[in-house]
């Protein structure tokens, strides 16, 4: 059947938008006769991830839920013209199926799918569903996860279920470490440390990094830094790094090739975000997770503790104590820095939880779903 259309709906961050393209390039691999159209946020990283991949793409003018009046009124609005446009394009295509992918954008694409009796499939990453993911599922024909631990918070009913992991962009196959290190202008023969707070970049891993700068420099002999400052915190980054490294050092605002540098990097600090956590198990990278702390249902905590069960994380907890949290951070750094068997521990303990198989799971499914 070469006329099969898939909308795919979600974004506002990079780990809405990654899985929806991991398994986009499945369904062109299997069906290259098939369309893939994103509808996305308007938020910048959204369209800066997909005008790279050659999928159609389609901004709507949804906005995120708030009880303020104003911001309120502006919700629904935003939900009903976005309820519009989608319904207008998928009514418009034969052999559809949409699938939701989080964030919430999706919620006013899966409704309009509703609304016409479309096949609907729903990809929820996180530990925990977010808000629109809880309100996609009653509507969903077909449920995919990355935890078996999630599937507690949906209603089965007649809604299938599957647990198939964390759906990876094909790249993560085989990714090609001599490459980046080349790209960066690394050194071939010194370690990589990795600093990320994933695709925004995180102002609280940035500081303190940047504040241990001058005891990192007892790695400089065997280490080398790699840091993802994130755009708006850039250009103060690294000017920190010009100032106090006495280690060899890339800073990037950003990295588009994840994969690669993933597979280049000996250890990782970072964000433990529902897609990072598989990325780096798929990466056999050993990490220091710093949850982001202001989820009410701090559900990034819950994805690094998969991670540290086993074997293959630390956690060390973003408080609010900028002096604490720099402390415990180098505690736990210096001694994994210093300690290569430790490391190749960790290395080994990610193969028995990464699963690089699902996009390909997921795709096959939704291919089962065209009418």
């Amino acid at each position: 059947m070469s006329d099969r259309t898939f909308f795919f709906a979600g974004g506002g961050t990079g780990g809405h938008i990654y899985p929806a393209l991991a398994v986009a390039e499945k369904l062109a691999s299997l069906c290259p006769d098939a369309r893939i159209r994103f509808f996305c946020s308007s938020r910048p990283i959204d369209s800066q991830i997909l005008a790279q991949t050659g999928f159609e793409y389609t901004r709507l003018p949804a906005k995120g839920f708030s009880l303020r009046p104003m911001r309120l009124i502006g919700f629904f609005k935003s939900f009903l013209e976005s309820c519009r446009i989608a319904e207008k394009a998928i009514a418009e295509s034969k052999n559809v199926v949409v699938i939701g992918v989080g964030g919430f954008v999706a919620a006013p694409v899966c409704r309009a799918a509703h609304k016409l009796k479309t096949p609907l499939a729903l990809i929820n990453v996180d530990i925990v569903p977010g808000r629109a993911n809880k309100l996609i599922a009653r509507w969903a024909d077909v449920i995919f996860l990355q935890f078996e631990d999630t599937a507690r918070y949906f209603r089965k009913g007649k809604t299938r279920i599957n647990v198939v992991g964390c759906p990876l962009r094909s790249s993560f196959e085989n990714p090609q470490p001599d490459k980046i290190k080349q790209q960066l202008g690394l050194d071939k023969n010194k370690k990589i440390l990795l600093i990320t707070g994933a695709s925004s970049g995180s102002e609280n891993i940035n500081k303190t990094i940047c504040s241990l700068l001058d005891k990192l420099g007892k790695f400089a002999d065997s280490w080398q830094i790699v840091h993802l400052a994130g755009r708006a915190n850039f250009e103060k980054v690294k000017s920190s790094y010009a100032a106090a490294a006495k280690i060899s050092h890339k800073v990037l605002d950003y990295c588009d090739n994840m994969p690669d540098l993933l597979a280049a990097a000996d250890l990782a600090i970072g964000r433990s975000g529902a897609v990072s956590v598989a990325e780096y198990a798929a990466a056999g990278l050993p990490s220091i997770c710093m949850p982001y702390p202001y989820h009410k249902d701090m559900h990034q905590y819950l994805n690094a503790g998969k991670l540290v069960e086993a074997g293959a994380a630390i956690i060390v907890d973003d408080v609010p104590d900028e002096t604490d949290r720099a402390e415990w951070l180098w505690e736990e750094l210096e001694e994994l820095m210093g300690d290569d068997l430790a490391r190749l521990e960790m290395k080994k303990a990610c193969t028995t939880i990464a699963r690089k198989d699902a996009a390909l799971k997921i795709a096959e499914k939704l291919l089962g779903l065209v009418k």
